[in-house]
């Protein structure tokens, strides 16, 4: 076996167990399942980003955020998207109070504390929203499957044909061929999904969420490979073989997440 082939078969192995993991809390645990599941992935997330964040001499307080990642996606299970955005009211208003109370902390450090728990855990509570739209199960599966089409289709085309650089001084991996790949996987697996799965959105708006995710995927890949460079990182963790950290696998998800979502409401889909 190839030194490439390994990595991609270890890459796969983790991918799969995690999607697995997802995909039993989705489908049979219910809202609460999964806003629990969504809340270790966050938790784990968010701690990997606020280690960097020290190595740029910054004093968050991993406390106060990585308590309001773990409480956003059950706030969003309780009280859907008024929870989410009351969660992070009282994320806002606990910075500032340690802000107040801590002479040494400087606005940066609170700017970050509020950043990083939003940037991770408010993104990532999106899924439960979309589990609890119209047909969210279903709308959420696609989702989960379209992301993941893009990153195998992304690495794989990458890997093989890619010589044209998408942001080379950002991420030299990253080309333009496996962008497009990628794209065609996010958009294909929305657009088979609509008389597949017999989602009540249609065409074209399946065509632009496959298109936006997408965009959110390659952004939040792009936003975590250049926090990493900027903190001298090759990876943000070392749990997941083939991967990383938790916020390297699930960087492109966080955005999409949230992208998703709103696309969806904007296609009328409650």
């Amino acid at each position: 076996m190839t030194a490439s082939l390994k990595d991609f078969t270890i890459r796969m192995s983790t991918a799969l167990a995690l999607g697995a993991v997802i995909l039993v809390a989705l489908v049979f645990g219910g809202v609460w399942a999964l806003a629990a599941v969504v809340a270790v992935i966050a938790a784990l997330a968010a701690t990997e980003l606020f280690v960097m964040f020290r190595r740029e001499r910054r004093m968050p307080n991993e406390f106060v955020a990585v308590s309001a990642v773990v409480i956003m996606p059950f706030a969003a299970a309780r009280y859907g998207a008024t929870g989410l955005t009351a969660s992070v009211g009282i994320l806002i208003i606990s910075a500032f109070f340690w802000h107040v109370l801590i002479r040494q902390i400087r606005i940066a450090d609170t700017s970050i504390t509020v950043f990083g728990a939003v940037y991770v855990g408010f993104s990532l509570a999106h899924l439960v929203l979309i589990r609890q739209l119209s047909d969210g199960i279903l709308l959420a599966l696609t989702l989960i499957f379209s992301v993941w089409a893009n990153d195998v289709l992304a690495y794989l085309v990458g890997s093989a044909f890619g010589k044209h650089p998408l942001a080379p001084k950002i991420s030299p991996k990253k080309s333009w061929e496996g962008f497009v790949a990628g794209t065609a996987g996010t958009v294909a697996v929305w657009l088979v999904a609509g008389p597949l799965l017999g989602l009540s959105v249609t065409f074209g708006w399946r065509l632009a969420i496959g298109l936006a995710a997408s965009v959110a995927a390659a952004i939040g890949d792009l936003a975590e490979s250049r926090i990493k460079r900027e903190v001298q990182l090759k990876d943000s963790g070392h749990l997941l073989p083939g991967h990383g950290g938790f916020l390297d696998r699930f960087d492109s998800f966080i955005m999409v997440a949230i992208v998703t979502y709103y696309a969806l409401f904007a296609a009328g889909v409650r």
